[in-house]
């Protein structure tokens, strides 16, 4: 269980961090109906897109790296006990909220900077 456990964070954690690069450094350069970061917000136009991308990129990266500093040693650590099943099912839903949370994070983020028509109001701050 514990392999299992421990292949599945890093699954997770890598998924988020690979993904936040590639949104972060390569971002699709258009919008487009098959791949990327693809809200109603989002897709208005390439100023709401490219923010969305980079954004989103952003969170998932540190979330990435966060989730799996504080994973690791949660798996190992309770290894030995008796429901460990049932801790890593709850630190499994934990992980995939924390994968999801990337769109109400980003939606946030796009109606501070964006008017609803996607014109922008105000700069940009680092996350």
């Amino acid at each position: 269980m514990l392999a299992f456990s421990l292949s599945i964070t890093v699954l997770l954690s890598l998924t988020m961090i690979g993904f936040g690069h590639i949104f972060i450094k390569r971002p699709p350069k258009n919008i487009n109906a098959l791949y990327g970061y693809r809200t109603r917000m989002s897709c208005l136009n390439e100023d709401t897109w490219k923010f969305a991308h980079r954004y989103s990129g952003q969170v998932w990266s540190k979330s990435g790296m966060i989730m799996t500093i504080l994973s690791l040693p949660i798996i190992i650590g309770l290894r030995k006990t008796e429901r460990y099943e049932d801790y890593m099912l709850i630190l499994f839903y934990f992980q995939m909220a924390v994968l999801l949370a990337v769109i109400p994070i980003t939606e946030r983020a796009l109606r501070r900077i964006f008017d609803k028509n996607g014109i922008r109001l105000h700069e940009e701050r680092e996350i």
